[in-house]
């Protein structure tokens, strides 16, 4: 506690949220993705392909409305609790550009913020990337702030209870209360020779690290098994992937969820819980990949098929953000706090590790990192 007898956030005064952006009207569509593949050599005619996704929902993601909404609730968390710290929002491929947010903390006299990046899990694309980002903004922002991005969060409790209740909910809409139901926990899939090197090096080559699929299948068999113990049934669960791209040469993760619900049907499965294990939030790949393409793919088989909620703004997982920054204040003021993990793996480390999620088309500096 500070002098006032509030939380205690120092040394930040300031909390980034950090995130991917997506366009919010038709003509940002395609700019939008020339930003997310810059660098690929993917022709602006497959571009205009992928965009009708975004056409279907007029022209706008609702990824920044949905952070707009975390930041309010955010900030009146913080509020109740007695903090004063300005919560500041930026993006990786979209207004607000990460480097114009970090130029205003700049300009309101910002020294030292905590970064919450809306990816819990470890891979290039969904960490190191964003540390990249980090990189590139502070490197062309003179006087930037010093920036600490907060740790993983997909075993934190905060994020799977939500889930947790989010998967009740969905069978108490089956019939019977899904019974029979079967749960298909969906996450973006990667590249298979990314989310190999993803995480931290291990000790020996025997021990290969690939922990975003490690990190998945912990957060999965904990919700459900807290699914389990809440009915009394244990329901057959996958953990399967959606948002595949990039060349058909390339392995990526999988099976691919409209494939699993294939297969589910062949084997009589009936009723389905659509769980978005990979996601924060309802934006284009849930409202897309399971809202509209997995759930027209169930109502082809004849599947009864339910969309569990994702965390969004639960009180808990804004409760989480703060408690996050807490416990990295503390532990930045020499304390030792509680570091709150579920699941078969600990809680993940402050900074991370050399050589973590290396970029797959070779080496880039990144911020937050022991190899920056």
């Amino acid at each position: 506690m500070n002098p006032a007898g509030h939380p205690d956030v120092k040394p930040y005064d300031a909390l980034l949220v950090l995130s991917f952006g997506g366009p919010e009207k038709p003509e940002d569509v395609v700019p939008f993705l020339e930003n997310v593949t810059r660098g690929r050599g993917i022709p602006r005619e497959r571009l205009e392909q992928v965009g009708e996704h975004y056409f279907l929902f007029g022209g706008r993601s609702p990824i920044n409305d949905q952070n707009r909404a975390l930041i309010a609730a955010l900030e009146k968390d913080l509020a109740d609790q007695g903090i004063d710290l300005p919560v500041y929002f930026g993006n990786r491929n979209w207004d607000p550009y990460l480097a114009d947010t970090l130029a205003q903390m700049t300009a309101d006299g910002v020294q030292r913020a905590a970064v919450f990046a809306t990816s819990a899990y470890s891979s290039w694309s969904s960490c190191r990337q964003y540390r990249e980002n980090l990189w590139d903004a502070v490197e062309q922002t003179e006087g930037a702030p010093r920036l600490d991005k907060l740790r993983q969060y997909y075993n934190h409790p905060g994020f799977l209870e939500p889930v947790v209740d989010a998967c009740l909910a969905s069978l108490a809409e089956l019939p019977t209360n899904g019974d029979a139901a079967h749960l298909v926990f969906v996450t973006h899939s990667i590249p298979t020779a990314m989310a190999e090197t993803s995480g931290a090096p291990p000790e020996s080559e025997a021990q290969p690290r690939k922990a975003y699929v490690k990190q998945h299948r912990s957060a999965v068999d904990e919700v459900a098994g807290r699914v389990r113990a809440a009915t009394g049934r244990a329901h057959r669960h996958d953990l399967v992937y959606c948002s595949r791209s990039g060349a058909p040469s390339t392995p990526w993760l999988e099976p691919d969820v409209n494939d699993h619900l294939e297969e589910l049907a062949s084997d009589g499965v009936s009723q389905v819980v659509l769980v978005p294990i990979g996601f924060v939030s309802d934006h284009m790949e849930v409202i897309y990949d399971l809202d509209t393409e997995a759930m027209a793919t169930a109502e082809r088989l004849g599947m009864r098929a339910v969309r569990a909620a994702t965390s969004g703004t639960d009180r808990r997982f804004v409760e989480m953000i703060r408690d996050l920054v807490l416990e990295r204040a503390a532990a930045e003021r020499g304390e030792a706090p509680v570091r709150p993990a579920v699941g078969s793996m600990p809680a993940g480390p402050d900074v991370c590790g050399a050589g973590c999620c290396p970029n797959p088309r070779g080496p880039r500096p990144a911020l937050c990192g022991r190899d920056s």
